[in-house]
């Protein structure tokens, strides 16, 4: 099972109906095969007010979702495999750190997408966890040697209309007040190298045009 990149979509994305859309759209679009990793979104608040404790909450919050994107997916005609990390303990939190059977990975269907949450399975709790998207992006990067990482500008109105980001961040005056006002909070440490992109431009994979990679600092 060959993988050509990683898409992460964050918190606010998630909950935003035009991005997820455009997103789907532009995934039809593309040849190569992708991992999809997500976590939860305000849907873990909404199902708090029924009286669910957060964590007991973010659970059924991130399961929902990656139902709910394999349902999205579809009906774009897009073939989607939807896991959850702790599910054959895929993805185990130990002392060591976030582990990851790449065996199993490779065992599952040459499907075009692969969509996994950052729900994991936790050796101490002997359960599953909701886990930081970096760490797990991270951690998937380097056992299955993934070469791109995309996530996707902050901007509310990025996939109505275009702006032009720059190559790199090496030659920006206003490096930081860019990262805060484009980079998704959630990732603002995210894995480096990745690329900043939008949902419109990304449908051009493996065009890199009007991307920001986001270098190691």
């Amino acid at each position: 099972m060959s993988i050509d990149y990683i898409a992460i979509l964050d918190y606010d994305h998630l909950d935003n109906g035009l991005f997820l859309k455009t997103f789907a759209n532009a995934i039809a679009n593309h040849k190569e095969r992708g991992l999809i990793l997500h976590s939860d979104s305000e849907y873990t608040e909404r199902i708090m007010q029924t009286g669910v404790m957060r964590e007991d909450a973010r659970v059924r919050a991130i399961k929902d979702l990656n139902n709910r994107l394999v349902a999205l997916f579809a009906d774009e005609g897009i073939s989607a495999i939807g896991l959850n990390g702790y599910q054959r303990e895929l993805l185990t939190l130990s002392d060591s750190g976030i582990d990851v059977d790449v065996k199993q990975l490779q065992k599952l269907p040459e499907q075009p997408v692969l969509l996994l949450s950052s729900l994991i399975y936790s050796e101490q709790g002997n359960g599953p966890v909701s886990a930081p998207l970096p760490g797990v992006a991270v951690s998937l990067q380097k056992a299955l040697n993934i070469e791109h990482t995309f996530i996707f500008t902050r901007s509310d109105d990025s996939e109505i209309i275009k702006k032009e980001l720059p190559e790199s961040l090496k030659n920006l005056s206003d490096r930081e007040q860019f990262i805060k006002e484009h980079v998704p909070e959630e990732l603002q440490e995210s894995p480096r190298p990745a690329r900043l992109i939008s949902a419109n431009d990304f449908r051009n994979y493996p065009n890199f045009k009007n991307s920001t990679i986001l270098e190691t600092a």
